[in-house]
């Protein structure tokens, strides 16, 4: 084969051709790392995709420049997985390779400047910078563009390159580094122990105008005497003996002591003692053999397990005989938040075979995961969503953990898709099997479990048949219109949460809204402050008093008048999580209140301490949104209160019933899970609503009955298949010209009823460029087809030269 296909690590279509030299041809294979040049003279760390033998036409493919690797480190497993997913959701195999690669392990090249060869340069033509530049080129031979700032003003540098470049003097190189270091830890020991005991009195004497040197000396040698054969840390045991570095300089340089460097993981991986399992309860013993047929029958499962019915303990089971079996297990959790804890309920079980992976490590330490799932030195990996683009050697199984959660499928960040999906096809890429687990599916995992495309298995009872919570829906507007209520609480909440208080329990109040208000208006004229880079109200914000755009992150001062009438009549609209802890707190004046979101959890170590302080039990009541519905598992919880249930429900999104259901029921399964007496309170002005009612009588079946007859009948997911266009540009006339053609074109090419819009999005603005958005209900049947003649589309779409600089973002499945 004398071509290969190369991925770069760049958002561009296909892969590239390039020519294998002669001297590669023996060593070369699918999935190495390859230098290869791009554009004139930058240069990307490539993936081999595949070999063939077709010259190509048009133009002369340039030379593979060298081989990274000795042998490939990317499975083929991984790259089919890789080619499912660009063209199952529409995307770039280069914003594959670059989203799921350590930055670490992709090389680029850096600019660097030398002098051309033989070169004789006319000094008393050049000004001060441009001499500068060449008198150091002549001592250093090669200087990278960030070393020159430290001689030349910024604003100067491009300048005097480009004159020098211009002049013929100098050129540009291109040096290629490798980023990743491995991390080395000092320690010291005696450099000849036998002879250094032998003539110990000798050298004593020696030193006795030198105490700080003969305590060194005498310290490490008790430590090699008592401890042999743990090596001794360089800094923590100057540290504790507080010596300085003056002495060990002296004894290094006499041959008494020596000084060497041992590699270190970044991670600290657990090395205590393992642990056996814990013993399965009948019904998920029956559980188990649900799932080990299936999984005989090559079958996927949904498990479906109540809240604290033990689903874990399901996994563990199925996890330790696939590590028995010798393949490896992913974990796969939606947020980092939850990694922590459940590391901490695995490494027991696994030891130093557990490893995590999320996007909270640094880049070095994703490096070392990485190489340890490729050399097999991990067995259970517990990871977020990127953790699925490791190389695995045999992968096994991978289990979905709460597999309903939007952040399995995030909007912000490409390339765009549903992790849940993906992990499917990973285990069938690799012969393994998946699980997906939790309390409240997915409609779309529920709908496959009813057609028998994966098995469904229940878990119907909590752990140790303990009673699901009692629900009580509460009529705020009879509460209010009758007096029974004091600001966002009804009577008969607060004085519940009391009764929770004297009997030494805890209380959760679920409000899925940052910040203190919605938005400031004012009363004179109406006025509100908008973002000036997104067409959204900002939040106020009372604990940090300032103004919050929670879509850019854009922060203004509280205004004290109005801007436009200068009327001191601002009123506060809307209630934030942050105003419901306020009134609890007033309410409430001796219980300790705390408030867990995305705000109040941005310090190091707050999860872990708020987590330490509800364990403890030194908070009464903890007020916060979503966050808390999550992995919390404390048995003096018995309360959950939901005081605005119904800002759930009416948003702007056909899955908004699903997720209040998800909601709900995740923060009520907090509630008794060790007492059984559990009890939650749901506050709404629309109590006949069917979710409520649903959710009141622990019913699922039911409740899925009613939200797949909902997408039935108007046409959405499971039904058919969605896909939304957003096109963005930073004037909005352009952003309209290229949707409405966009549609026009689409129009030519699908049935008019599989095409709504192209409208304003939701948000017209977002970060200064203006939106639209056009939404494609395709049929499941030859959907394939279809999704064909939308990508033909958006191609003759590329092809105007004025449309290149719209931006055009493809949601599959959304």
């Amino acid at each position: 084969m004398n071509f290969a296909q190369i991925i770069l690590p760049l958002n561009l279509k296909g892969t590239f051709t390039y020519k294998i030299p002669s001297d590669f041809k023996d060593k070369i294979e699918v999935g190495m790392r390859v230098l290869v040049s791009f554009r004139g003279k930058k240069i990307y760390t490539g993936i081999v995709f595949q070999f063939h033998d077709e010259e190509p036409e048009g133009f002369l493919p340039k030379d593979i420049i060298s081989l990274l690797d000795d042998a490939a480190i990317m499975p083929q497993s991984q790259l089919q997985f890789w080619q499912w997913l660009s063209e199952y959701y529409l995307c770039n195999l280069g914003e594959i390779y670059r989203f799921s690669f350590p930055a670490s392990l992709k090389l680029e090249s850096e600019t660097y400047l030398k002098l051309k060869p033989y070169v004789s340069v006319a000094f008393e033509n050049l000004d001060v910078h441009e001499m500068h530049l060449i008198h150091a080129l002549e001592v250093r031979q090669l200087i990278n563009v960030t070393e020159i700032e430290a001689f030349i003003p910024k604003k100067e540098i491009v300048k005097t390159i480009k004159s020098l470049i211009d002049l013929q003097y100098i050129e540009i190189d291109e040096k290629i580094a490798e980023t990743y270091k491995a991390k080395e830890v000092a320690y010291l020991r005696l450099k000849n122990p036998a002879e250094i005991r032998a003539s110990l009195p000798e050298i004593l004497l020696s030193l006795k105008r030198s105490p700080r040197q003969q305590e060194l000396l005498l310290s490490i040698l008790e430590h090699e005497t008592e401890f042999a054969g743990i090596p001794l840390k360089k800094s923590q045991f100057l540290d504790q003996g507080n010596f300085g570095t003056a002495p060990l300089k002296t004894l290094i340089s006499k041959n008494w002591v020596e000084e060497y460097f041992m590699q270190k993981d970044r991670i600290e991986l657990y090395d205590g003692e393992t642990e056996s399992r814990e013993q399965l309860t009948p019904e998920q013993q029956t559980a188990t053999k649900e799932i080990e047929t299936a999984f005989g029958q090559n079958q996927n499962v949904l498990l479906h397990g109540v809240t604290s019915s033990g689903k874990t303990h399901v996994y563990l089971e199925i996890i330790e005989q696939t590590v028995s079996a010798g393949r490896t297990v992913l974990f796969l959790l939606p947020e980092i938040s939850l990694t922590k804890q459940i590391v901490q309920r695995l490494e027991k079980k696994y030891g130093r075979q557990l490893g995590f992976y999320h996007q909270k490590l640094s880049d070095f330490e994703r490096v070392e995961v990485w190489r340890k799932v490729r050399n097999g030195e991990i067995k259970v990996l517990v990871g977020t969503r990127n953790a699925l683009f490791l190389p695995y050697s045999d992968l096994g199984l991978i289990v979905v953990d709460e597999e309903h959660d939007s952040a399995y499928k995030p909007r912000e960040v490409s390339p765009f898709f549903n992790a849940r999906d993906a992990a499917l096809m990973l285990a069938n890429f690799y012969g393994g099997r998946a699980i997906l687990g939790s309390a409240t599916p997915s409609v779309e995992s529920y709908f496959l479990a009813l057609k028998n495309k994966i098995a469904h298995v229940k878990l119907r009872h909590r752990f140790g048949n303990v009673n699901l919570p009692v629900v009580q829906i509460i009529n705020f507007k009879e509460a209010q219109d009758s007096k029974k209520s004091v600001g966002n609480f009804s009577l008969g909440v607060i004085d519940e949460i009391k009764k929770q208080i004297d009997r030494h329990k805890q209380t959760m109040i679920l409000h899925n809204r940052r910040g203190y208000s919605n938005v400031i208006e004012c009363e004179s004229c109406g006025y509100v402050n908008y973002c000036s880079n997104c067409d959204v109200v900002m939040t106020f914000h009372k604990f940090s008093n300032e103004m919050k755009c929670h879509y850019c992150g854009q922060k203004a001062a509280k205004p004290k008048a109005c801007p436009r009438c200068n009327s001191a009549n601002l009123n506060l609209r809307g209630v934030g999580v942050e105003q419901i802890h306020e009134e609890i707190s007033r309410l409430l004046p001796d219980a300790e209140v705390d408030r867990m979101d995305v705000d109040s959890m941005r310090k190091k170590f707050a999860y872990e301490k708020l987590y330490e302080k509800i364990e403890e039990g030194e908070t009464d009541v903890l007020v916060g949104t979503q966050m808390i519905s999550k992995g919390l598992d404390f048995e003096n919880i018995e309360l959950v209160a939901i005081p605005k249930a119904d800002s759930l429900l009416y948003v702007q999104d056909f899955r908004a019933e699903e997720r209040a259901y998800q909601l709900i029921t995740q923060v009520s399964g907090r509630a008794g899970r060790v007492s059984g007496e559990g009890k939650v309170m749901i506050q709404t002005y629309n109590p006949e609503h069917p979710v409520f009612k649903l959710i009141a009588e622990h019913d699922s079946t039911e409740v899925y009955t009613h939200l797949l007859a909902e997408r039935q009948k108007f046409h959405y997911p499971p039904f058919v298949k969605l896909i939304m266009i957003e096109i963005k540009h930073r004037r909005e006339d352009k952003a309209d010209r290229c949707s409405q053609f966009l549609g026009s074109v689409l129009r030519k090419y699908l049935p008019e009823e599989c095409i709504l819009g192209p409208e304003k999005s939701p948000i017209a603005k977002l970060n200064l460029l203006y939106q639209y958005q056009i939404w494609l209900k395709l049929p499941r049947k030859n959907y394939a087809e279809y999704k064909s003649l939308v990508m033909k589309s958006l191609d003759e779409v590329e092809d105007i030269p004025a449309y290149k600089s719209v931006k055009k973002l493809i949601f599959v499945d959304f």
